[in-house]
């Protein structure tokens, strides 16, 4: 009886410790950019964030987000065609990017950076992501980063000109979280 209370400790302790978080309806991935001088945003329908953080034990916290790169839509099919294609995207080949962070900084109030690093079309760079927490039941994250899309060999041959379409591309998340259940077949990570 003794082990089964001390395994019962054991894990409901590790389980109020582990600060990880599943997305809930409301939150979204978006990005920014400009053609011809005329700014257009775009957002991703499918992507998957594992978020562990807790802003008292920052060394333990990790970012861990997969994008769809064919579920971008700018609301314009002949742009959005396009993003997928192989002068862009190329989602057919690389369907998904991926940003993981594990090195996180405090800035002041509820506001922090997560460095990490995106892969993205073949790609890896470091990346930080600007980003506030709003705690509570339901913890918001409002993030940003800006992005030259020519680091990760976007826009190619012909879009290359920065005249034409900029380098710099914002990047913006909105998430709505709720904290992660663990069930007895779902092992929490460390």
């Amino acid at each position: 009886m003794r082990l089964v209370v001390l395994l019962c400790l054991l894990v409901s302790s590790f389980c109020a410790s582990a600060a990880d978080w599943t997305m809930q309806a409301g939150s979204s991935l978006g990005f920014t950019a400009t053609y011809q001088g005329e700014a257009f945003e775009g957002r991703f329908g499918k992507f998957t964030p594992a978020i562990r953080f807790d802003p008292a034990k920052l060394a333990g916290s990790r970012f861990d987000v997969r994008i769809a790169l064919a579920t971008a839509d700018t609301r314009n099919s002949e742009r959005d065609e396009m993003l997928r294609g192989s002068e862009f995207f190329d989602a057919a080949k690389l369907p998904e990017a991926r940003f993981v962070a594990t090195r996180f900084r405090a800035l002041g109030g509820n506001k922090f950076a997560a460095d990490g690093a995106l892969s993205l079309h073949g790609v890896t760079r470091p990346v930080t992501l600007a980003f506030t927490w709003v705690a509570g039941a339901k913890p918001v994250l409002d993030g940003q980063a800006t992005l030259k899309r020519l680091d990760f060999k976007i826009g190619l041959g012909d879009w290359e000109d920065t005249d034409l379409l900029p380098n710099e591309v914002k990047v913006k998340t909105h998430l709505v979280l709720a904290p992660a259940v663990a069930t007895a077949t779902t092992p929490v990570k460390k």
